[in-house]
């Protein structure tokens, strides 16, 4: 006779054994697309932390600059008279026009920085390292042909040439491109940064937290213990529960029309893009809250009422405590999820080119997600690196808030 206990035992353990090794398959797989994602990331990424320059014997001119309005001066005008020496054009016009197209616009912004750091420069020459051109710049690094007759080569046979010799002497050199994280938005790739995203980014993110947390919180107190238990409180927590699923667009489309249309607030700036956002925080923060409230003991609301605690005492004095290490980790990672959102944003016109740095939340400003969005759609080959840089900047903020989340429910937990 077939011992069927024994058998439905084996089969149960083989059950258990298939649960296992697709569940390590499935784990594996993430873990392999992941890995593919952030190498690809990374390797495109590598060489927008460094830029081509070029070294050159510049001559300041007093004559040419007047130490009291130095914005006055051509900068660019005496880099390329320095790169015309180098490079020995003489009075050849063609190569004069490949002589300047050897340097970048930035080449006069570092000249003015130097001056403005060192007044004694004037009147005398100086050896100075200016930003070369993208075309300079996408060649050293390998993106494009380095022969001249190639096919998507940028520089002509002269350039190339007079890269050659730069290189050799060493006068030509990749450097870590610290305008990327200095520097604002830029329609010229090698002058491109990120800081002007960075700030846009740090004041929406503190106007979201401003508004949705307090606010948050408020809500998931009163929801979890004060709000009596009937319909009209259970259609309420339905239409939280459903704001969390809600697409994120739409919320930008009510921060089109009640923001922007309504109140008037400036279109593309910090503060508007906050309070979106805040939009976007509050059902996460609400629900996450009420979560942790609930995980509270009953006994420690019991003991503090045993022991002539309010009701509102109560729960500021000993749940809200005990429940904060959750309620800050939904927030956080409300935020985190909120930082990497930016159909919203594009709604209230977040989507400009901005090139000052905002200095205000009520300036106009790009944000991390949108920044990343306006180069992946830019047709130059050397705003690719950039925008595996930026996805880099984003990742690490991520990461850190994700830090920042586990950080603080380590400090604030209780056990009991």
């Amino acid at each position: 006779m077939t011992d069927i206990p024994a058998v439905r035992l084996k089969r149960r353990h083989a059950a258990e054994r298939r649960f296992r090794v697709i569940g390590l398959v499935a784990i594996v797989m993430a873990l392999g697309v992941l890995a593919v994602l952030l190498t690809t990331v990374i390797v495109k990424s590598s060489s927008a932390f460094v830029g081509a320059q070029i070294a050159l014997d510049v001559t300041f001119d007093a004559d040419a600059i007047d130490p009291a309005d130095l914005g006055a001066a051509d900068w660019q005008g005496l880099a390329k008279k320095a790169a015309e020496a180098r490079f020995g054009v003489g009075d050849d016009r063609r190569l004069v026009r490949s002589a300047g197209a050897m340097l970048s616009s930035g080449a006069a912004e570092d000249l003015r920085k130097l001056v403005q750091s060192d007044p004694s420069v004037i009147g005398g020459t100086r050896r100075v390292w200016v930003t070369a051109s993208v075309d300079v710049d996408q060649t050293m690094k390998g993106h494009v042909p380095a022969d001249p007759d190639a096919d998507g080569a940028r520089l002509n046979a002269a350039q190339m040439e007079w890269l050659t010799a730069l290189r050799a002497s060493g006068d030509a050199a990749l450097h870590f491109n610290r305008r990327l994280f200095t520097s604002g938005d830029s329609r010229e790739p090698e002058l491109a940064g990120l800081w002007g995203a960075v700030v846009g980014s740090l004041y929406s993110l503190t106007i979201t937290l401003a508004i949705s947390f307090p606010i948050g919180v408020a809500a998931a107190i009163y929801l979890e213990e004060f709000a009596p238990r009937n319909k009209f409180t259970h259609v309420i927590e339905v239409n939280i529960n459903n704001l969390a699923a809600v697409p994120s667009i739409v919320f930008g489309l009510l921060g089109l029309e009640i923001f922007l249309n309504v109140f008037g607030l400036p279109r593309s700036a910090p503060l508007v893009g906050g309070l979106v956002l805040a939009l976007i925080c509050l059902p996460t923060i609400i629900i996450a809250g009420r979560a942790a409230l609930k995980a509270v003991p009953p006994s420690i609301r019991q003991a503090a009422q045993g022991l002539g605690a309010s009701k509102l005492q109560t729960v500021t004095h000993h749940v809200l405590p005990l429940a904060m290490p959750g309620v800050l980790t939904g927030t956080i990672l409300g935020m985190a999820h909120a930082l990497g959102e930016s159909a919203p944003l594009l709604m209230i016109g977040m989507v400009a080119f901005i090139v000052d740095i905002p200095r205000t939340p009520l300036d106009p400003a790009a944000v991390l997600p949108v920044q990343v969005f306006l180069w992946a759609d830019s047709p130059e080959r050397a705003f690719v690196e950039k925008t595996s840089a930026a996805i880099i900047v984003l990742l690490v903020f991520l990461a850190l808030m994700n830090l920042a989340a586990i950080l603080l429910r380590k400090k604030f937990e209780r056990r009991w």
